[in-house]
């Protein structure tokens, strides 16, 4: 995928229980997109030098063990503070367990934006069919990041009824938000596509021009 990632993911392998996460994260700040219809996607975070790709594999190795955590992060994100239930939202993507899928589409409706916006990229992560219906009703959003991450986890679903809701999209007026719903076409692969695409092939920004080619590309369609 060559459109950057729409959030930094922030991954502590040696902090794997529930205990470690509450008594650790009260107060702590970390990045999330502002609310406000922000212009630009926020920039990934620096990483050391080293073997990356192992490294990554490995971090996710670890937290895939953590299952025995879940009921906990489920509680958690339905009853906690403000940054328990953003960084519960965000360990049930990491974990992977389709537990998470019920209580992550809830949380898509939780009074903070930021968890919102976490759990819409946790049910990406999860990759179930179950939050599609949901993740539709978010492209229809007034917030630019919540239509950005609904459209990039229907991406990662793959789910062609996701298809006719997109398509407008390609018309949204924040370049980002266009670029990801192109990757996120050309990702679940529907025909349907390839004439709108094709509308954005000469779009001013290189972005949103770069994901058009990929996804007509994906499509089997030669862009000009």
């Amino acid at each position: 995928m060559t459109i950057v990632s729409y959030t930094p993911v922030h991954e502590r392998a040696g902090r794997s229980r529930i205990g470690c996460l509450v008594s650790g994260l009260r107060g702590e700040q970390e990045m999330v997109p502002e609310s406000d219809n922000a212009a630009t996607t926020p920039a990934d975070t620096d990483v050391p030098a080293g073997d990356l790709d192992n490294d990554v594999k490995k971090i996710h190795e670890q937290i895939r063990t953590r299952g025995e955590d879940v009921p906990e992060y489920i509680r958690i994100l339905k009853s906690g503070g403000l940054i328990e239930r953003r960084k519960s939202a965000e360990a049930l993507g990491e974990i992977g367990d389709e537990r998470g899928v019920l209580p992550l589409i809830d949380a898509t409706q939780d009074p903070s934006f930021d968890v919102r916006y976490v759990a819409i990229k946790s049910l990406g992560m999860l990759g179930d069919r179950r939050a599609v219906d949901t993740l539709i009703g978010a492209l229809k959003s007034d917030e630019k990041w919540l239509r950005l991450g609904a459209a990039h986890s229907l991406g990662h679903i793959g789910d062609v009824k996701a298809v006719e809701f997109l398509i407008p999209l390609l018309n949204d007026p924040h370049h980002d938000v266009r670029a990801h719903v192109a990757w996120a076409l050309g990702m679940i692969g529907d025909a349907r596509a390839v004439a709108p695409l094709q509308q954005l092939v000469q779009d001013p920004r290189e972005d949103v021009r770069r994901e058009v080619k990929t996804a007509l590309d994906a499509l089997g369609m030669k862009s000009p």
